[in-house]
């Protein structure tokens, strides 16, 4: 925008909707700031909350700092409550400034005093202005400098006090402003902490029930997934995601592995929602009552864990909506409707919404069964195929569901190109899926990090290793290495990421050459198993949420910088938090296989490091002494990976960090 002043590219700043942020993430915002001529100008970030924050219940002012480029400006604010928050950076032409810089200036060029008594006489002039309009507090001390400026001293004694830190510090709180032009106010919208920072888990609670005498294993329940979480709880996880609970069609039933003959004892895909026992408001009968989930619910809050459930909006054939609203699906040129298709994929067991029949009987109907599980305390939702439905509706659904809950959490399983999977985090999403599964070489995951922190105030992505639908050919192949490698890699690389049960234990094996579904796949069958067996992955696990939780550059996804490796099977990244000063180094080898070694050349301006320094590896405890260059060698059946923690970074240094990579993405 451009005024008397020019204001351009200011971050965050969302057209047409609100920016992300959550409770205690540090925000940077950046502007470039410019005008005609050489005279100085300076820029105020305004951040106003809401009435309950004790940061910005009324209107924050701050003097942003310069960039190394002249024209840029820059400051951070932390929300610390949820809602609606405003940015807006103003720009002003700074006399005080001007005159300092044109007065040094000339007496360093040894101008004499009547060759300076008109620039004087200015300064003195504008520190009477500066006075008359601070805080009475202050008006002496600004006054005294006016009076210094005519006396008779020696011409550096008079000008002295124009230059302490004290009235330095008072200008800054209280500037003297002239030409004030305003910026456009920015919209973010601040959500709590968990919508940027958790460790998903999930697991089928049908398949918490162990095996019967003769091996057969035993339909769980609702009991028998509240124990289950104990063992979650002890890996770290604060998320636990469901598939959906609901009882399931038996019209086109699929039996295991997919197929069209299911046998009389198969129990069907949970996506095949609703039967003659109800629809997407009841609960499959074998896994217990809602008074039962209820118990689990409360038992997930006593551990501090959250429980999500799956939003799948579609219906088995005999889903009571089927019968009583068929004008709610598309029916073909035969009078049948239309089943689910992917080709050459095809779900016989499932029929799709059509969102543009009775739209007004459709929304009601789903908002109803949203704020049903809202009110038995489930705060987050894990969205199926939400790129199948209309981005209005799914504006219109999470805007009103938060006039009433704005804690309610929804991710988007938006396995989908970067246009609609954006779309959706700018429309109301919490969370998203990405593309990070197929993700695999060194130049993919470099791009692929360097665009999810440049898209951090749009989308958060939560970063799956595995789901019930995609076991990737890496870990079909990879052995149980690289297992821990796409741990690692998705542990650290966001502040959201998730493993679906089975992950820890290795399962690798696709139902034929080519597939990425699962041989025996739990979205057909009961899949009970034993967590208790030797040589699993949950160790690991466990200490990678450890870190996570102890180190804030890795609850952070605005701040990531890739450093150079001489090898292209190693990879290197560090994470910075501007709050606390942390500072958090990944070294990891991509080989499953084979050990690899290189040289890592760490960028030290990026990590507020100068010389050399101690850094401590997480994993394995162990301390080395670091600098610019480094020899790191990494073998995948010892370690596949440092997690080091860098020394902290002064405090002088961290607004620095924070923006400048937010410049260096979005240039």
């Amino acid at each position: 925008m451009t005024g008397r002043l020019g204001i351009d590219d200011v971050r965050p700043n969302l057209l047409g909707g609100a920016s992300k942020a959550v409770v205690g993430e540090v925000v940077p915002v950046f502007a470039l700031a410019w005008r005609e001529g050489h005279d100085a100008l300076s820029a105020t970030l305004n951040v106003k909350g809401p009435e309950d924050s004790a940061v910005a219940a009324k209107t924050m002012r701050t003097i942003m700092s310069r960039g190394e480029d002249p024209d840029q400006v820059h400051g951070i604010f932390v929300p610390d409550v949820p809602g609606i928050w405003t940015v807006r950076v103003d720009v002003w032409s700074d006399p005080i400034a001007t005159w300092k810089h044109a007065v040094t200036a000339k007496i360093e060029a040894g101008q004499s005093p009547e060759e300076l008594a008109n620039d004087i006489e200015i300064g003195a002039q504008l520190f009477e202005r500066a006075a008359s309009g601070a805080p009475k507090v202050h008006r002496d001390t600004l006054t005294a400098v006016s009076e210094s400026l005519r006396s008779t001293s020696d011409l550096r004694a008079r000008i002295v006090p124009a230059f302490t830190k004290e009235v330095s510090g008072i200008l800054n709180t209280h500037p003297l402003r002239d030409l004030l032009t305003r910026g456009q106010t920015s919209t973010i919208l601040v959500e709590r902490r968990k919508a940027l920072v958790s460790s998903w888990y999930e697991f089928f609670p049908r398949s918490t029930g162990g095996w019967d005498d003769q091996g057969n294993p035993v339909h769980g329940t609702f009991a028998t997934a509240a124990k289950e979480l104990d063992r979650v709880k002890a890996m770290g996880f604060d998320t636990v995601y469901f598939p959906p609970i609901h009882p399931i069609g038996e019209i086109n039933r699929k039996g295991r592995n997919n197929t069209l003959t299911p046998s009389a004892t198969d129990v069907g895909s949970p996506w095949a929602i609703g039967s003659k026992d109800g629809g997407h408001d009841a609960v499959h009968p074998k896994l217990g009552t809602l008074e039962d989930f209820d118990a689990l619910i409360a038992r997930a809050e006593e551990l501090d864990i959250e429980i999500a459930l799956d939003l799948a909006l579609q219906c088995a054939p005999d889903h009571p909506w089927a019968a009583a609203h068929p004008e709610w699906f598309t029916v073909l040129p035969d009078g049948t409707i239309a089943y689910a298709e992917n080709p050459p994929k095809k779900y016989q067991d499932i029929y799709p919404l059509n969102f543009d029949n009775d739209q007004k009987g459709i929304y009601k109907e789903i908002l109803r069964v949203v704020l049903f599980w809202v009110e038995r305390g489930v705060k987050t939702f894990r969205v199926d195929n939400p790129h199948t439905k209309p981005a209005n509706f799914w504006e219109w659904l999470i805007a009103t569901v938060h006039e009433d809950h704005p804690e309610v959490i929804f991710l988007a399983e938006a396995f989908t190109r970067r246009p609609r999977l954006y779309g959706l985090a700018k429309i109301g999403f919490s969370q998203s899926y990405t593309y990070f599964t197929w993700q695999t070489t060194k130049k993919e995951l470099t791009e692929f990090g360097e665009e999810i922190a440049n898209m951090a105030d749009i989308s958060r992505p939560n970063l799956f290793v595995n789901t019930p639908d995609i076991l990737h050919a890496s870990l079909q192949t990879g052995g149980p290495a690289m297992f821990a490698i796409r741990a690692a890699l998705a542990a650290t690389l966001s502040p959201l990421w998730g493993v679906y049960s089975g992950f820890e234990l290795f399962e690798w094996e696709a139902v034929k050459p080519g597939s990425e579904e699962y041989l025996d796949s739990e979205k057909y069958e009961l899949r009970p198993r034993n967590y208790n067996a030797t040589g699993t992955l949950q160790p690991f696990l466990t200490k990678l949420n450890k870190i996570r939780r102890e180190q804030p550059a890795l609850q952070q996804l605005r701040s990531i910088h890739f450093h150079e490796v001489d090898n292209d099977q190693i990879m290197a990244y560090s994470k910075v938090d501007a709050l606390t000063g942390n500072c958090v180094l990944v070294v990891i080898n991509l080989d499953s296989y084979n050990a690899q070694s290189g040289r890592v050349r760490l960028d030290l301006d990026k990590l507020g490091m100068t010389g050399s320094f101690p850094v401590r590896d997480q994993v394995t405890g162990n301390v080395y002494e670091w600098g610019a260059e480094n020899y790191v060698e990494l073998r995948p059946w010892d370690d596949v990976a440092h997690i080091f923690v860098l020394p902290e970074i002064p405090e002088e240094r961290r607004e620095a960090l924070a923006w400048r990579e937010v410049n260096e993405y979005r240039s």
